[in-house]
């Protein structure tokens, strides 16, 4: 196989990429073993206020950057100029590390593209320290200069970001839209001597994939992709914590309390979707979208 008149050495491109992905792997794994699975992990996650961390905090210091430079543009008034500058830098800090963790828990495509929108973030921070520095020493145009610089490295970072939440979905609820795909009522899903008792299995109703587990007579429905990246949540482990029972993703550790659906760990902050059910008196278990669902 010939492209651009040259012949194409699979093993070579895939060592050459196994190299690239060396520092990205060990990054993650590093990263993931110092923010452990928790309240902190969570709270960088964004799982207590039900949406991801960082793109807020990465609009906050983007912005206070760019406020600069237009500041600069019109020479109003260097110490605001300062006042910007120090804020964006200051929360840098906490936005880098909810970004971080967001990124240890990703695919290794996405990752990829993230680790180098950390370095050009990481450059463009290094370029606006600089740049208060030069300010702080009475050397403004340098100052200046700098901070401009900064701006255009930091759009570059924020492009990269953009490609990753919109063109790669890292970020994204990647639960099924069930409210678009299942329509108000009762559903007739399947017999219920024909689940096993006490572990999940995978159920199709029409387009979508469920997850449905029994527990002698009782059976919990939800939405089988889980919301952080899709992974098959009827693979998952079940666990018990603080007395409430939830289901483990297998891929990436979200867990989800069995009850409502909500989230009790990340790296998802969205709900998986629940169903409601019931079992007619010929052992037929009906199901019909939750009342958040109806809702949507």
């Amino acid at each position: 196989m010939r492209r651009f008149g040259g012949p194409i050495n699979l093993a070579e491109q895939l060592e050459k990429t196994k190299a690239m992905d060396r520092p990205v792997q060990a990054l993650a794994k590093t990263v993931r073993g110092m923010i452990r699975p928790g309240l902190l992990r969570d709270l960088l996650h964004g799982v207590p206020v039900g949406k991801p961390a960082h793109p807020p905090l990465a609009n906050v210091t983007l912005g206070c950057w760019i406020s600069a430079a237009v500041l600069d543009l019109t020479r109003i008034d260097p110490r605001a100029s300062r006042l910007l500058l120090t804020v964006g830098i200051g929360s840098a800090l906490p936005t880098a590390a909810a970004g971080l963790t967001d990124w240890s828990s990703l695919h290794r495509e996405q990752q990829r593209v993230g680790f180098v929108h950390m370095l050009t973030n990481v450059t463009a921070l290094g370029l606006f320290s600089a740049s208060l520095a030069a300010r702080l020493s009475g050397r403004e145009r340098a100052g200046r200069i700098l901070s401009f610089a900064g701006v255009g490295l930091g759009g570059v970072g924020a492009y990269l970001g953009g490609h990753m939440a919109y063109r790669q979905a890292a970020g994204a609820n990647h639960a099924p839209q069930i409210a678009h795909l299942v329509p108000l009522g009762w559903h007739d899903l399947c017999a219920l001597a024909d689940l096993p008792d006490g572990r999940p299995v995978a159920r199709r109703l029409g387009y979508i994939q469920l997850f449905v587990l029994r527990r002698g007579d009782h059976v919990t429905v939800l939405a089988d992709r889980c919301p952080h990246l899709a992974g098959p949540l009827h693979q998952g482990r079940l666990v018990v914590e603080n007395g409430e029972a939830c289901v483990v993703c297998p891929w990436h550790g979200s867990t989800f309390r069995l009850g409502d659906g909500s989230v009790k760990h990340g790296p998802a902050t969205a709900p998986a979707p629940t169903f409601e059910t019931r079992i007619r008196r010929d052992g037929i278990i009906q199901v019909r979208p939750g009342v958040d669902l109806k809702l949507a």
